[in-house]
């Protein structure tokens, strides 16, 4: 399966928009706690596992883009 590559700043934007998104679900966290709402807490927990699994594939998607940039570097040369 083909997957597009995104540019470097679409990933970082990507990696803001997580976590962003974080401070909803740890208020959300929050008011399920105090209120001892079951189900809020555990829909809390459910988008809180799917935030860290959204950075961690966010993250290695920079490892690749790093990788391959130095992989396109030219080679120094040894003249003086």
């Amino acid at each position: 399966m083909s997957k597009k590559t995104k540019s470097k700043a679409s990933t970082y934007l990507s990696i803001g928009t997580t976590l962003f998104g974080a401070i909803g679900v740890v208020k959300q966290l929050r008011t399920a706690r105090e209120e001892r709402d079951a189900l809020e807490l555990a829909d809390a927990v459910i988008s809180a596992a799917a935030i860290v699994t959204g950075l961690a594939l966010l993250s290695r998607e920079v490892r690749r883009i790093n990788r391959e940039a130095e992989l396109a570097l030219p080679e120094p040369t040894d003249r003086v």
